[in-house]
Parts: C-alpha cells; sequence; structure tokens
C-alpha cells in the first residue's frame, strides 16, 4: 500500500506575479489606458488584498507553531533572524485566538460581517 501524497500548500500569489502585474499596469497607467478613479479602485483592492495576506500569514504562523516549527525556524522569515518578531507577533495573536482553527474562525466571521 503506498502513502498518499503530502499536500504541499503554496501562497495564492507571489511577489513575482505582483511585479509582472505592477509593470503591466504602469505601461497602461503611462500609456493614458487607466484613468484615477480606475487607480483608486485599484487602490482598495490591493489594501483590502493586503490585509488578506497578513491574515493568512498570520494563521501560518500559528499553524506553523502547532506543528512543532521553533521561534529560530520561523524567524528568518521575519527578516534578520530574531525571534523577537514571531515571538511578539504570536503574543498577539495569542489575545484573539489560541490557534490556528480559531485564527481561522476569525476570519471566517470577518468574512460574514460578523
Amino acid at each position: 500500500m503506498s502513502e498518499p501524497e503530502s499536500f504541499r500548500p503554496h501562497a495564492p500569489v507571489t511577489a513575482a506575479d505582483l511585479l509582472t502585474w505592477l509593470e503591466e499596469t504602469a505601461t497602461a497607467v503611462r500609456a493614458g489606458q487607466v484613468g484615477a478613479d480606475d487607480l483608486i479602485t485599484v487602490l482598495g483592492e490591493l489594501r483590502r488584498a493586503s490585509a488578506a495576506c497578513a491574515d493568512a500569514a498570520d494563521w501560518a504562523l500559528l499553524a506553523a507553531r502547532e506543528e512543532g516549527a521553533s521561534l529560530r525556524q520561523i524567524a528568518p522569515v521575519f527578516g534578520k533572524g530574531y525571534v523577537r518578531a514571531p515571538a511578539a507577533r504570536l503574543e498577539k495573536l495569542h489575545r484573539q485566538a489560541l490557534n490556528s482553527q480559531q485564527w481561522l474562525e476569525i476570519l471566517r466571521q470577518r468574512a460574514d460581517g460578523v
């Protein structure tokens, strides 16, 4: 009997994807194909997407700790390898949710407008 394949999650969007989109959009703006109103709409979309990405990163932080990741393992993602940054973020998150499942439920309630 073979083992089931493990699921390898990836972010739904990458920095490279965003840079490509940004370059294309900037070209369209310079060509006069995009007006201020459209850019304001995009600004709002990007700010909401940014907040959603931050929430997803918080979920991943909680889930990684639950799966046994140490602060030393997580620290490089926060830059410079200091464990204080992820520790502080976890402390703040734990004021709202004790685990990734609770955080996901909070995000669902926000999405539902509760």
